[in-house]
């Protein structure tokens, strides 16, 4: 009997495991706005899904870092559904204060840029698994507006 139920586990495991399940991509961070107090960046995650019904996203967290230190993060909670057989984009902003990136300015070098690592966990409603978090992170190089870019 009880090998039965354990062929029964692994046909159910096996089964599920070929359920196709949404992607995430994360398209590079950049700067959106720039004001005299503070610098707002934004990425953007692109979310694919499989199934023939919408998908609902229960709360996308992100987090900004550079050389080590969360210089920003945020959550959207109910950003909406991804639709069917389709790709959205959702914009990631988050506002960083220039005091913060004056203190990076020592990190920053002759360059003028600052590299970063940007994490993000797009929490999905999935029908029968449940709720289902997908963990993405990329890293790149940001270049710093000059005083021309921000008057």
């Amino acid at each position: 009997m009880s090998s039965l139920i354990q062929k029964a586990k692994e046909m159910a495991v096996d089964k599920l495991s070929q359920v196709p399940k949404p992607s995430c991509e994360l398209s590079d961070l950049d700067f959106k706005d720039v004001s005299r107090k503070n610098v707002t960046m934004a990425g953007i995650v692109s979310i694919t899904n499989p199934y023939d019904h919408d998908l609902p996203v229960v709360t996308i967290t992100y987090k900004i870092f550079s050389n080590n230190r969360e210089i920003g993060s945020g959550q959207l909670t109910d950003p909406g559904d991804i639709k069917a057989l389709d790709k959205t984009n959702i914009e990631l902003p988050t506002v960083v204060p220039y005091d913060f990136l004056w203190n990076l300015m020592k990190d920053v070098g002759a360059d003028w840029d600052i590299d970063y690592k940007f994490e993000v966990g797009v929490q999905f409603k999935l029908p029968i698994v449940g709720k289902f978090t997908l963990p993405l992170e990329t890293s790149g190089t940001m270049k710093l507006p000059t005083l021309s870019d921000m008057f």
